[in-house]
């Protein structure tokens, strides 16, 4: 499994379509120390503003998000967590591009 920086760097072209999903913000451990940090999201927004191909990010919506990736487009979403047959619980997601194109086009 490549790091996110080198998948990037290896797949960027024009036409390439980028969806990432990295941990929440806030959550950056809980895939393990050393995985992801906090500081790489202020390198994903670099690499993200630098791309040949496009992109869709998804996170949490919490103020940190909305400034480091204030260059781009961002959603707000509502989504449901529920686990099993729990009640769900709401909460605020956004969706981040590099435009607005990319939503109408999904439209």
């Amino acid at each position: 499994c490549l790091p996110w920086q080198d998948f990037i760097r290896r797949y960027d072209r024009p036409g390439m379509l980028f969806y990432l999903d990295p941990p929440y913000w806030g959550n950056e451990a809980d895939y393990g120390a050393g995985v992801f940090g906090r500081e790489d999201f202020e390198a994903m927004a670099e690499a993200l503003a630098a791309l040949q191909g496009t992109f869709i990010l998804s996170l949490n919506a919490v103020q940190s998000v909305f400034e480091t990736f204030s260059r781009f487009d961002i959603e707000e979403v509502d989504c449901t967590y529920s686990i099993s047959e729990g009640n769900g619980k709401g909460v605020k997601e956004v969706i981040i591009t590099p435009a607005k194109s990319l939503r109408v086009a999904a439209e």
